[in-house]
């Protein structure tokens, strides 16, 4: 079986701030508030088809404006629920059970027929009623320093829910097909009135699906979803950090009835390099030297992404100098080129000197004025 392969933008994960305040509904579809029927049906086409998940995949600002119009359109559309709000603001419809929805998924499932309408079946509008959203999946991929200064292809294996190609989703075994609930006659939902509020829940005879199976596909056993290994290839740009995340639309696990998938979330851990610490797009490393390298200058060796290059190590370097090599960093995501290297200077004292070294070195302070202490001569060192 071929492996898909899979080019998949760098997304890092962002949280929209909630909404706090609710817009007038009347506002939010862009109609009178003694529009009829058509003209907010028509209003609200206009605006699904404009928003619509499928056209503004992975927009956040337009999957919330899809919900807000949903919702408003769900209101203004029900007779009984547009009179409340007209007299109660958005506490009416509440008050009658009506609380808005959650995500995309509680869209297509609560307009049903509706939806399916609008879109005429196509564009993705026209999902059978009761689908749900399927679940996401995450999985972790380990990566080098190099790897992620570089960008890399990986191979990422997970376990999903898919469409069982027996049934093709449908649940029922062959030559057989879901029958219409007759509790809820195939809407999902029921109607409870309770003293002159009207409440609606979930069908608890097909629990939300709108049909019944009566004979189970032996392969899924009546889920409509079958388990398999899926190994994908995926690019991972250069210049990832630590703890970032990938996500690819729709990898996740697979809706049974129709629904939209859910995504594979891969979180990305770039193990540590003994040689550099990194900060953002720049790295730094440390170089230990000589009292005379540092005095009098030297050529040096320091290891760096592409490997080992030369330093000139300025003559009168001070410990803990840094020295700033630029572009010798890793690639910055925004653009902008790359990061630098910054070196610091590590001035190493020896604690053991020959008798030639102890000879010059005292010369050198003699001539340069510097106190240092006086060699102790055998007497001195068995008294200590």
């Amino acid at each position: 079986m071929r492996r898909p392969r899979l080019t998949v933008p760098f997304a890092v994960l962002t949280v929209s701030p909630p909404v706090s305040v609710k817009r007038d509904y009347y506002e939010v579809l862009g109609v009178s508030r003694d529009a009829d029927g058509t003209l907010i049906k028509k209003a609200y086409r206009k605006l699904a088809v404009e928003l619509h998940p499928d056209r503004n995949p992975g927009n956040a600002e337009a999957e919330e404006r899809f919900k807000e119009a949903s919702e408003a359109y769900q209101v203004l559309c029900d007779a009984e629920k547009r009179a409340l709000y007209d007299r109660y603001g958005h506490e009416g419809p509440r008050s009658s059970g009506f609380s808005g929805f959650s995500d995309v998924s509680d869209v297509f499932s609560a307009f049903g027929d509706i939806f399916g309408d609008l879109f005429g079946g196509g564009g993705g509008g026209g999902r059978r009623r009761g689908a749900s959203r399927g679940a996401d999946l995450e999985t972790q991929v380990e990566l080098t320093l190099l790897e992620a200064a570089a960008g890399v292809e990986k191979e990422v294996t997970v376990d999903r829910h898919t469409r069982c190609g027996t049934c093709e989703g449908s649940g029922a075994a062959k030559g057989s097909s879901p029958e219409r609930c007759g509790t809820c006659r195939g809407s999902g939902q029921v109607v409870h009135q309770q003293g002159f509020l009207m409440i609606q829940s979930t069908c608890p005879t097909c629990r939300g699906q709108g049909s019944l199976i009566k004979t189970p596909c032996e392969v899924c056993k009546g889920s409509g979803l079958e388990t398999r290994s899926e190994t994908l290839s995926v690019s991972i740009p250069a210049g990832v950090d630590d703890g970032s995340t990938l996500r690819l639309s729709g990898r996740g696990e697979e809706s049974a009835r129709g629904g939209q998938a859910g995504n594979l979330y891969i979180h990305i851990h770039v193990k540590a390099d003994p040689r550099f610490q990194r900060d953002g797009a720049h790295l730094h490393t440390q170089l230990e030297v000589s009292f005379p390298q540092a005095t009098l200058g030297a050529t040096l060796v320091v290891p760096t992404l592409e490997g080992e290059t030369d330093l000139e190590l300025p003559a009168g370097t001070q410990p803990g100098e840094v020295i700033v090599m630029r572009g010798k960093g890793l690639p910055s995501l925004r653009g902008g080129g790359r990061g630098d290297l910054a070196v610091h200077v590590r001035v190493i004292v020896p604690t053991k000197l020959s008798k030639e070294e102890e000879q010059h070195l005292r010369a050198y302070a003699e001539s340069a004025g510097d106190k240092v202490k006086e060699k102790q001569g055998l007497f001195g060192r068995r008294k200590k």
